[in-house]
C-alpha cells in the first residue's frame, strides 16, 4: 500500500535537487512524495465498457481493471511508470440493458458484462493494497423501465416507488397499458423515482450499505439538480438526508455530486453536507481552463478565479472539498478544443490547470493520452488506447460510436516519449503528490506579476490545516504564451523570497530558469518555486 512519506527536505535541498528538466520528469532519489490519506485526492474517471477486456469479447471489464490498475498506481513511490492518481470513480457497473448503464435494473449487483461481485470485491482489495480509493456511480434519480420496482408499479407497493400523474404533463410519458402518466426527465427508458417515499429511501440506505460492506470508500451522485426537477431547496433536504445516512454507515466516506449547473447554484448544494460538487464553471470547452489556455482569456484570470470559488466555498463550510474537472463522459474530449500551432501545448497545459487547483481533482480516462472524442455520447466514451499494434485487452467501444482516428498516439508510444501528453500528466500529477499544499492550500493571487500572459499566485498552507509538510508555501508562475517570458519577482514584496525554482512543469526540453530575482518561463510553461536563497 502506498504510504505516507513525510517530505523533509528544505528548500535548499529542494533547489539543488529538483531542478527538473522539461516535462517535470525527476530523479526517483530525489523526488520523495508525500501523499496523504484523506479526501483530497487524484481521481482517474474510468468507463469500465471501454477501459480494459481481459476475456476477449470486446467490452471491458472488472478483472480488466484490476489488470490496468499499475498503471493507475502501482502503490510503490520508487517507481515512475504509473500515472501517481489514487482514487478511481467507476461509472455505473450494475446491470442494464444499455451500454452506459445509466438505467438500472439491480442496484445490488454487477452487470454480467462486466463481471461479478466477486471480481468487485477483488478489484478493490487491490486498489486498497496500492492506495487507491474506490467510488461508485450512484444513480438516485431514475432507474430503468426494465427494473423489478418498474415492472411492479401497478401494484402495491410499488405503485408509489416512482411520480405518476392521471394527466400529461412536462417531462412525463404515457405508460403503455394504462390512462398513467410517469415522470422520466432523462428519457422514457428512465422513470424518475419518488424520493420523498420512505420504502424507497429505505432502499436507498440499503444499497449504499450493501457497497459499503463490499468496501467501497464512496459514491459519486448522478444528477443531484434532478432529484426534484427545478427545487433546490428539496435537492438539499434529500441530499442532507443522504449524506447523513452515508457517513452514518461509513464516517470517513467521500461523496461527490453532479449539479450540472453555474457555481451562484451548485454552491448552495454544499448546505447538504456532501463533501464536494464538480465544479463546472471551469470545465469543457468554454470553461476556465480551456479560455485560459486557448488564449481567449486573460491567464490573469485562471488566479481570480480559484481565489474566487476558493473564498465561496470557504464561506459556506469548512468542510467543503472542491471537484475539479476538466472534461467528462458527457463532454467533448479536450484534444478537440486546440487546432494549429501549439494545440498540443495547450492541451498538456489544460490538463496542468485542472491539476494545479485546489480540492479532489479528476481526470477522465484517455484525457492523458490526449484522446479525440465529439459529437454524441458514444464517440466521448471510445475504447483507450493502450496501443496502436498490439490489440491485447482493447476494447471495441459503444456500437454507434462513429469510426475516426486519434489525433496522438496510444499509450505505448506515449510512454517512450519524455514529452509526450502521458509523460506530461505524470509530472503534473507527480507535482500534486510531492506537494500536499498543491490541493489542499489557499491561493492567494500576485497581481504584480499577473497579466494576459502570466498567471501568478502564492499557495500556502492554510492556517488550520494539520497535515505535514515542510513546504508551507509556493510560488507558481504559468506562462501561457507561445513564446518565452521572464518575470521580475524581485520587485514584489509578495515573491521577491522565492528564490528556488523546485518544479519544472514544461511542454518541452526547454526548462524554466532563476536568475538574479528573474525567472524565464519557456513557452506554455509553469515554474514552481519554494521560498529561501
Amino acid at each position: 500500500m502506498k504510504k505516507n512519506c513525510w517530505y523533509k527536505a528544505t528548500a535548499a535541498f529542494l533547489a539543488a535537487t529538483l531542478l527538473l528538466p522539461g516535462c517535470g520528469k525527476a530523479d526517483k532519489a530525489a523526488s520523495e512524495l508525500n501523499v496523504i490519506d484523506d479526501k483530497y485526492r487524484t481521481t482517474y474517471e474510468i468507463f469500465v465498457y471501454s477501459f480494459y477486456d481481459s476475456d476477449g469479447d470486446g467490452i471491458g471489464d472488472l478483472k480488466g481493471v484490476t489488470k490496468k490498475l499499475d498503471y493507475i498506481n502501482d502503490g510503490d513511490d520508487t517507481t515512475d511508470t504509473d500515472l501517481g492518481c489514487n482514487e478511481i470513480w467507476l461509472m455505473p457497473i450494475s446491470p442494464s440493458p444499455t451500454y452506459h448503464k445509466y438505467d438500472v435494473t439491480d442496484y445490488k449487483d454487477i452487470d454480467p458484462q462486466y463481471g461479478t461481485i466477486e471480481d468487485f470485491d477483488e478489484l478493490v482489495d487491490e486498489c486498497h493494497k496500492r492506495g487507491i480509493n474506490v467510488i461508485l456511480d450512484l444513480v438516485l434519480n431514475h432507474t430503468s423501465v426494465e427494473h423489478p420496482w418498474f415492472k411492479a408499479s401497478a401494484e402495491a407497493p410499488y405503485n408509489d416507488y416512482y411520480n405518476f400523474s392521471t394527466e400529461p404533463q412536462d417531462g412525463y410519458e404515457a405508460l403503455a397499458g394504462s390512462d398513467l402518466y410517469y415522470e422520466a426527465r432523462f428519457w422514457s427508458g428512465m422513470p424518475d423515482l419518488n424520493l420523498d417515499n420512505e420504502a424507497v429511501r429505505d432502499e436507498i440506505k440499503d444499497i449504499t450499505q450493501f457497497w459499503i460492506d463490499h468496501g467501497v470508500d464512496g459514491f459519486r451522485l448522478d444528477a443531484v439538480s434532478y432529484y426534484y426537477t427545478g427545487d433546490d431547496s428539496k435537492n438539499i433536504e434529500f441530499l442532507t438526508w443522504l449524506n447523513d445516512t452515508v457517513k452514518a454507515q461509513k464516517e470517513d466516506a467521500y461523496i461527490v455530486g453532479e449539479c450540472w449547473t453555474n457555481s451562484s447554484t451548485y454552491l448552495k448544494y454544499y448546505k447538504s453536507g456532501v463533501d464536494s460538487f464538480f465544479d463546472f464553471d471551469f470545465a469543457g470547452s468554454e470553461g476556465t481552463i480551456a479560455g485560459v489556455a486557448r488564449g481567449t482569456s486573460a491567464a490573469a484570470n485562471y488566479g481570480k478565479a480559484l481565489e474566487k470559488i476558493e473564498s465561496q466555498l470557504a464561506e459556506i463550510s469548512d468542510t467543503a472539498i472542491d471537484a475539479p474537472f476538466y472534461t467528462n463522459h458527457d463532454m467533448a474530449r479536450s484534444a478537440g478544443y486546440f487546432t494549429g500551432k501549439g494545440s498540443q501545448d495547450k492541451v498538456k497545459l489544460a490538463g496542468a490547470l485542472n491539476l494545479l487547483m485546489n480540492g479532489n481533482a479528476f481526470i477522465y480516462y484517455g484525457e492523458e493520452l490526449g484522446m479525440k472524442g465529439s459529437g454524441k455520447d458514444e464517440n466521448k466514451r471510445a475504447p483507450m488506447q493502450w496501443s496502436s499494434t498490439d490489440l491485447t485487452g482493447m476494447c471495441n467501444g459503444p456500437a454507434d460510436m462513429d469510426k475516426f482516428d486519434m489525433k496522438y498516439p496510444a499509450l505505448d508510444e506515449q510512454a517512450a516519449d519524455e514529452y509526450s501528453i502521458f509523460n506530461y500528466y505524470k509530472a503534473a500529477i507527480k507535482l500534486r503528490n510531492m506537494f500536499p499544499v498543491i490541493a489542499r492550500g489557499k491561493t492567494v493571487v500576485v497581481d504584480s506579476l499577473s497579466d494576459g500572459d502570466i498567471s501568478a499566485f502564492v499557495r500556502e498552507k492554510k492556517e488550520e490545516s494539520t497535515y505535514e509538510t515542510d513546504v508551507e508555501r509556493l510560488l507558481i508562475l504559468i506562462n501561457t504564451s507561445d513564446e518565452s517570458k521572464e518575470v521580475d519577482i524581485s520587485t514584489d514584496d509578495m515573491s521577491k523570497d522565492y528564490g528556488n525554482i523546485v518544479y519544472n512543469l514544461c511542454t518541452s526540453e526547454e526548462k524554466c530558469e532563476y536568475n538574479g530575482g528573474k525567472v524565464v518561463i519557456p513557452a506554455y510553461g509553469i515554474a514552481v518555486l519554494a521560498a529561501g536563497n
